[in-house]
């Protein structure tokens, strides 16, 4: 796009601090798991994200993007279509971002310096407007927390099992006496080594299970009765009264303008990641 190339290889070595790159991508598009040279955030400006990597799951919609230090291997794929607009930094010229991957917020001004950025040349002028333009957008990237739909990956063959089978069917009732016989052990033992490997306990992890999978619903378009029914709930306002509860917003408001990171007063926020 833009005469530009959408090939990643392309971005890596190039005589700047940072380069950005469009790409229109449909739903389901998948990029397998892949690592590269510089850091890189990634960003789409409709539908929303999964990125994957070794330390766990993020989804994200088109008010943040998530961050992937350099060198760190990771997967993505779109929920409705997906209009991504990533940046490919040297390491040296984003050291106030964290060396592990995060949930980066996009504010009006962000998102608006990320488009034009994907608009000029990869050997833009440092010196004069196209300089200041990046400048001012690496100045713009900032590692505040906020709140984030994240699935920690457990670094333990018999619980990454279970996981995946939630992550499969996660409107099923996953009891921690299921859940154990599936790992083949105790529910004690279960509880145990969930709390240990992944910092959440087994209903709250079936519980970020759920919204993940009801935001990548929501992004493809899917009615909210259809989701909630699908993940188990009574009614759909029972659905929404937990999605509001996490995320601080309804289903039908989590993809319209504004900055979900900053949920109504007295709302609850989601777990953040780390």
């Amino acid at each position: 796009m833009y005469g530009k190339s959408e090939h990643r290889d392309d971005y890596q070595n190039v005589p700047r601090p940072l380069a950005a790159m469009a790409r229109d991508l449909p739903d389901g598009h998948h990029i397998p798991a892949h690592h590269h040279r510089r850091a890189q955030l990634i960003y789409g400006t409709t539908g929303a994200i999964t990125v994957a990597t070794g330390h766990g799951v993020w989804v994200v919609p088109a008010t943040r993007g998530v961050w992937i230090p350099a060198g760190l291997t990771h997967a993505m794929t779109c929920a409705g279509a997906v209009a991504m607009r990533t940046l490919y930094i040297e390491p040296r010229a984003a050291r106030q971002l964290p060396e592990e991957p995060a949930v980066i917020p996009v504010s009006p001004l962000l998102r608006e310096l990320i488009d034009e950025a994907t608009r000029l040349p990869v050997e833009y002028a440092r010196e004069g407007r196209d300089g200041k333009v990046m400048d001012l957008l690496l100045l713009q990237l900032t590692p505040r927390p906020v709140p984030a739909l994240y699935l920690p990956a457990p670094a333990d063959a018999q619980l990454d099992g279970v996981c995946a089978a939630i992550r499969q069917d996660p409107g099923m009732r996953w009891t921690t006496a299921y859940a154990a016989a599936r790992a083949r052990m105790s529910p004690r033992s279960l509880q145990r080594r969930f709390a240990a490997a992944t910092g959440m306990s087994l209903s709250g992890w079936v519980r970020q299970a759920r919204l993940v999978h009801a935001v990548t619903l929501l992004a493809q378009g899917t009615p909210v009765t259809v989701i909630a029914s699908g993940l188990g709930y009574a009614t759909p306002s029972a659905f929404t009264a937990m999605f509001r509860r996490a995320l601080g917003t309804t289903p039908t408001a989590y993809f319209a303008d504004g900055d979900p990171a900053h949920p109504a007063a007295g709302a609850a926020t989601a777990t953040e990641a780390p």
